[in-house]
């Protein structure tokens, strides 16, 4: 995102290196400096800064985050209708297809990650709470892509662009938009291993009385077995009652 006038440049630096040390893996002064070219010094000055208002821990000469940030995102998770409300639906989804189900929503431009279920038969990815994915590349983000209007597709993808995280990555825009009139057609949205390969992905959209995207529900598994009337049938069907349920309790409770 731009620099907009007015905003603190030193706030901005302080969020970068924190950045940096989660893509790093936790670093020392000089591989944070080096990451971001910026002055040791600064990042020193920085760093300890976040250390003293317990935002990051240092274990020998490696800052990593801290837990703090964990609160406030569990903060912020429980303060989300969408959150209470679709998890016992994403167990669902688990429990009756035995593969993983997710929660996801749109931040930023970004999709975020809210809570996710395992069935008995679910592949282990890289999926979290509060993990943070293009929407292009993800049948989650596709789906509340097709909900929005076309002018806030456009921003998104001026913003984040349409990187290929595999092979099957859709990176061009008209392709992107004709995606995106499909799963408007039929309801839902298919990842054809288009994020991580030999994943398969199904979602469905979450929204208000307003018709504006809430969130997504999906269910992810391997391509042996998210193929044929599963992939195309079954698996939209279980998530468009569970959204159903999800968008009545969001309207009513």
């Amino acid at each position: 995102m731009a620099p907009e006038e007015n905003t603190i440049t030193a706030t901005r630096t302080s969020l970068r290196i924190v950045e940096a040390l989660k893509r790093l893996d936790g670093a020392g002064t000089t591989a944070v400096a080096n990451h971001l070219d910026i002055a040791k010094s600064t990042v020193h000055n920085h760093l300890r800064t976040l250390e003293d208002e317990g935002y990051i821990t240092k274990e020998g000469s490696a800052y990593r985050v801290g837990l703090r940030f964990l609160e406030l995102g569990e903060y912020k998770r429980h303060r989300m209708d969408i959150y209470e409300t679709a998890r016992p639906e994403v167990a669902s989804l688990a429990e009756e297809t035995g593969e993983m189900a997710n929660v996801a929503v749109e931040e930023h431009g970004e999709g975020v990650y809210l809570a996710r279920a395992e069935g008995t038969e679910a592949v282990t990815v890289d999926t979290y709470g509060g993990k943070r994915v293009n929407l292009h590349c993800t049948a989650l983000g596709k789906a509340i892509l097709a909900e929005l209007p076309e002018e806030r597709v456009d921003a998104i993808v001026d913003e984040h662009g349409l990187p290929a995280r595999t092979e099957n990555t859709i990176t061009d825009r008209a392709a992107l938009k004709s995606e995106l009139a499909d799963i408007r057609e039929r309801g839902h949205a298919c990842d054809h291993e288009e994020r991580l390969p030999g994943l398969r992905c199904v979602a469905a959209p979450v929204t208000s009385v307003d018709g504006d995207p809430v969130a997504a529900l999906s269910v992810s598994g391997p391509t042996s077995r998210i193929k044929g009337d599963r992939f195309h049938e079954e698996i939209p069907e279980l998530l468009q009652s569970a959204v159903n349920v999800v968008e009545i309790n969001l309207t009513y409770s």
